[in-house]
């Protein structure tokens, strides 16, 4: 089910609200875990038992880890399962059919493949399920004895398809024991709006812009189509993650939970490393503090440290995808966060800062064709255009139709993408605590409401008129 769909806007979440603001306390975790499976059921239910058991197995785990604290191998042997039993999943569901399409071609063999389908979002529970564990292990949270209760960390459905990664700590309390608020929930119901807004109005907008350049081959594009491609796509992959994420951060409020932030403005990034410290973030923190720092991090030479970074960003591009070009696009951040390290950071801090944002918007920009192309033989001949390899034309009428169709609206994403629009708003709105002046602060809470109330009247006109638009992280 789609946060951005009829069914979900005008029935499921209504009603989940309803049933829930009516209930009393001890039922809400029910509520919220029937919704969720619910939720998850939709269109594919025979994905629920895979959910369903990596809950019941990572249960299991957490029970165990906590039994066999004080004896060492136990526990390592316990830890040891716990990692290969949820890889194991994730790379029978996600992976099988690239390994075998690899072992066919590297060794010669003809194996069948098992056409596997991927559950949605199971890198997101994964990850989650894991991490309960992890934090047990660590004495970071709380071991959680009620089976439904874990149920519902792993399942709840507004970060369930495509997160941001909540860590089991950051809610283990709240789980057991919150209080929902007015002001939780009407600023839930706004962050939603405004990430429906970014996904409707300024993804989608964006996405059909690269879908079509993209749906053409390198060698019928001009250098600036090329450019104007993967800036589109730039975009669209922006605003639509960042919009689920503000999406599942309101109904999160909604329900009094507090996810913690995943995105933060990353193309005002100066460096490589400070746009992957605001993109994703619960991503990026998750393979820091549970892969980067347990290998050692940076406490252990130079050496250790290159081979942990290479490590986690050859790891960053698996999780995204079972696809060579995810790969390359991983390790191609790796070698720009070492060089960084090594040198390119101290050179980066002496640059003016609008050179140093131009740099960074460079390589990202560049960096996300591997992740938009099907293969590498697109990509590398998309990258050839981009860079006037290719022999043809630098402009040409396909480009031309495109700036002036589209050029608006690729401008003003831009523009929102930074912070611009969230200062211009907090300005204007910075009267509405005023209690000295009454009617400045009423006036600003009704443009507040007025502007929320636009941007969710335009969004639905794209949701009711639009055919089906997954967010792009889905298929993580």
């Amino acid at each position: 089910m789609l946060f951005s769909s009829t069914v979900f806007l005008f029935y499921f979440l209504p009603v989940v609200l309803l049933i829930y603001f009516l209930s009393p306390r001890v039922l809400k975790n029910s509520i919220l875990l029937v919704a969720s499976l619910f939720f998850y059921a939709w269109g594919e239910p025979r994905f629920v038992l895979i959910m369903l058991a990596s809950i019941v197995m990572n249960y299991v785990f957490g029970l165990l880890v906590d039994r066999y604290r004080y004896e060492a191998k136990p526990l390592k042997w316990t830890m040891v399962a716990m990692i290969i039993g949820n890889l194991g999943m994730l790379g029978v569901f996600k992976y099988a059919s690239f390994f075998v399409e690899n072992v066919n071609s590297v060794m010669g063999f003809s194996l069948n493949d098992p056409e596997i389908p991927l559950p949605l979002g199971i890198s997101f529970f994964t990850f989650q399920a894991m991490s309960y564990v992890i934090d047990v292990y660590r004495q970071d949270g709380r071991l959680q004895r009620n089976i439904f209760d874990l149920a519902l960390y792993v399942s709840f459905f507004p970060q369930l398809i495509a997160g941001p990664i909540v860590r089991y700590q950051t809610v283990a309390d709240e789980i057991v024991d919150r209080r929902e608020t007015v002001d939780d929930f009407v600023n839930g119901v706004q962050r939603f709006v405004i990430g429906l807004g970014k996904k409707m109005i300024l993804a989608n907008s964006c996405g059909y812009v690269a879908d079509q350049v993209f749906s053409q081959s390198p060698g019928d594009l001009s250098t600036t189509l090329a450019w104007i491609g993967i800036i589109a796509y730039s975009l669209q992959i922006y605003f639509d993650f960042s919009g689920y994420s503000d999406m599942a951060i309101g109904l999160g409020r909604m329900f009094g939970f507090h996810f913690l932030e995943n995105f933060n403005y990353p193309y005002i990034s100066k460096s490589v490393s400070e746009f992957w410290r605001r993109w994703h973030i619960s991503l990026g923190s998750w393979f820091r503090d549970y892969v980067y720092i347990p290998l050692g991090g940076n406490r252990s030479g130079s050496y250790r440290t290159y081979r942990n970074l290479t490590i986690v960003w050859l790891l960053t591009g698996v999780w995204h995808g079972a696809s060579w070009t995810f790969i390359a696009w991983g390790l191609y951040y790796g070698i720009f966060i070492m060089l960084e390290r090594a040198f390119l950071g101290k050179w980066l801090a002496t640059w003016p800062a609008w050179l140093a944002h131009a740099f960074t918007l460079f390589v990202v920009v560049v960096g996300w064709v591997f992740f938009r192309a099907d293969n590498f033989e697109y990509a590398l001949g998309y990258l050839q255009v981009m860079f006037g390899l290719h022999g043809g034309d630098l402009f040409n009428q396909t480009a031309y139709f495109y700036l002036v169709q589209y050029g608006v609206v690729l401008l003003l994403a831009m523009i929102a993408a930074t912070p611009i629009p969230k200062y211009v708003v907090a300005r204007f709105l910075k009267h509405e605590l005023n209690t000295e002046r009454p009617a400045l602060a009423v006036s600003a809470g009704v443009a507040r409401a007025t502007y929320v109330l636009f941007i969710f009247a335009i969004s639905i006109s794209y949701v009711v008129s639009s055919t089906f638009n997954p967010f792009i992280y889905f298929r993580f």
